[in-house]
């Protein structure tokens, strides 16, 4: 079925905090529109209003025909307790839920309930829509595809994180919905998953409204770009690509500064100009003033007649001021401003692993023999699941392996986003968490460095647990800062990072001079940061390049 979703005049914010205003959208057939703007502008927000599982404060979404399918996949697939792989899929694919529809037609038919034969033909036919038909059997031949060996019918809480995010993928893939809303679909993907989702973006007739992190990934599907710009209250829609994008924002952000430069130099110039026209005059008056006795009434109606002047031009210049078309000054953008404090340097040897082996059930590490030395900058790539984190975990000494030896250099100072992510997942406030965690620093100069994040009044006395991932990774982020390290370890830095903060951590790590291992997928962000050795794993196995 061809839809298309149409938001009108619509409004959102968090308390007396506005998102968004008058923000009007069609996404039709074949749409593909990126939804991009910094952590806490609205995205998330706006893609749950167009599914409508929030109400907006104003406006509102209409969907053409009303009885197409909505599919909203949000970035963090709830993955709930004894729920099987199966129903993962039945429920995100929107199955289990045109299935339990048909079920309650089909027992009021029985019941013998008015309208019941109508409610159960259009069950049935969205039922249909959605593949519940042979949904089984399609989700075998995905899961396959995609090389989630684990069995339909075990529980998702019992999947390691890359089974995880495979099963999402699935999900995903075997999805027939009307309109796509998806929130940050590349996060946890390897290459090959990505390259499979850009396959199916690209493919969909249905409209589609994406959140990404992924400069690639958005290069490579969108067709529009919605920016929500939090620092000028602005919504701009942009035709084109992403680099389309990039290059007309960039434009306009130039023309806008211009403007404003062009017009505060005027608005500056009259300005001046009217004071000495004030000042002039006022010497006139006090001059006929002081001279106001001399019997000379030729010099007395000569001065007055200039002081008039003056003040005639000095109402024409205010005049000219008032007529000036008022360009207000684009607001500067918050920026994050992120170093990494470095600790004092290691010895030169920073990690070694010596015929490491690590077995869990069918999955088999090794043997790996590696050695990290003091500023190697080392790029790890490789498929979900082939070892990447067994391999940071045996490098740093957390991981008890079978057979071999790893050992940490002297003076080793280690500083990890993954595990400094967990630190704030906790019942207690962020400012306690942090706190605990750099017990040395005053609380003041906690609130200043969360700040420099990003995170403010409003987040820091907030219950961690609270915080939304990209909140958790500034959060991260900035304890990097807030305590030196030598050796810097990020495990997929990137996921729920907003495009600018990916950038300023591409930046902060440039001029970095530690050891550092780093873990991506992002395909840009491999190109920019600076590497002196690049690691693939491979189902278990380490081969340098």
């Amino acid at each position: 079925m061809t839809a298309t979703l149409v938001a009108k005049n619509l409004a959102a914010g968090h308390g007396e905090r506005s998102l968004f205003t008058g923000l009007d959208l069609v996404v039709g057939t074949g749409d593909v529109i990126g939804l991009v703007g910094v952590n806490g502008a609205g995205k998330s927000t706006l893609l749950r209003l167009l599914a409508g599982l929030d109400t907006p404060e104003d406006g509102g979404v209409t969907l053409s025909p009303p009885t197409a399918t909505v599919g909203h996949l949000p970035q963090e697939p709830e993955r709930r307790p004894g729920e099987t792989v199966r129903d993962f899929l039945a429920r995100r694919t929107g199955v289990a839920a045109a299935q339990t529809a048909m079920d309650d037609a089909a027992q009021g038919l029985a019941d013998g309930v008015p309208g019941a034969d109508d409610a159960y033909a259009v069950s049935l036919e969205r039922w249909l829509d959605l593949g519940g038909a042979d949904l089984d059997e399609r989700a075998e031949e995905v899961a396959e595809s995609l090389g989630l060996t684990v069995g339909l019918d075990q529980p998702m809480t019992s999947l390691s994180g890359g089974q995880a995010a495979r099963a999402g993928l699935a999900s995903l893939l075997l999805s027939r919905y009307d309109v796509f809303l998806l929130d940050e679909p590349t996060n946890d993907l390897d290459l090959d998953g990505l390259e499979r989702l850009e396959s199916f973006v690209r493919g969909l007739r249905a409209g589609t409204v994406v959140i990404s992190h992924d400069r690639e990934f958005l290069a490579r599907t969108v067709t529009k770009v919605l920016e929500l710009d939090l620092a000028q209250q602005r919504i701009t829609l942009y035709g084109g690509g992403y680099e389309a994008y990039l290059e007309e924002r960039e434009t306009a952000r130039r023309h806008a500064r211009e403007e404003y430069e062009e017009y505060a130099d005027k608005r500056s110039a009259l300005e001046g100009r009217a004071q000495m026209q004030r000042s002039w005059m006022d010497k006139g008056v006090k001059n006929a003033r002081r001279k106001a006795t001399d019997n000379d009434k030729i010099g007395r109606k000569f001065r007055s007649e200039a002081s008039e002047k003056q003040a005639a031009k000095a109402r024409q210049t205010q005049r000219a001021i008032e007529r000036l078309d008022v360009v207000e000054e684009p607001r500067k953008e918050w920026e994050l401003r992120m170093e990494i404090a470095a600790a004092p340097r290691s010895g030169s040897v920073v990690a070694t692993l010596r015929e490491a082996e690590v077995r869990r059930g069918d999955f088999r590490f090794g043997p790996a023999s590696l050695q990290v030395d003091w500023a190697d900058r080392v790029a790890i790539t490789g498929a979900n699941g082939s070892g990447k984190s067994t391999l940071l975990a045996a490098l740093l000494g957390r991981l008890p392996l079978d057979s071999g030896a790893a050992s940490l250099g002297s003076g080793v100072v280690v500083g990890e986003v993954d595990q400094a992510r967990a630190l704030f997942h906790g019942s207690e406030s962020l400012l306690d968490a942090f706190c605990a965690a750099v017990p040395e620093t005053e609380p003041a100069e906690v609130r200043t460095l969360l700040a420099k994040f990003g995170l403010k009044a409003e987040h820091v006395l907030r219950p961690a647990t609270t915080l939304s991932p990209g909140e958790r990774t500034r959060a991260a982020l900035a304890l990097l800062q807030g305590r030196g390290v030598n050796l810097l370890v990020l495990d997929e830095p990137t996921n729920h990072l907003d495009l600018p903060a990916i950038e300023q951590l591409e930046s902060a790590l440039d001029s970095y001079s530690g050891t550092l291992l780093l873990v991506t997928h992002d395909r840009r962000m491999l190109d920019a940061v600076r590497t002196t050795r690049r690691l693939e794993v491979a189902a278990g196995k380490v081969i340098e390049h």
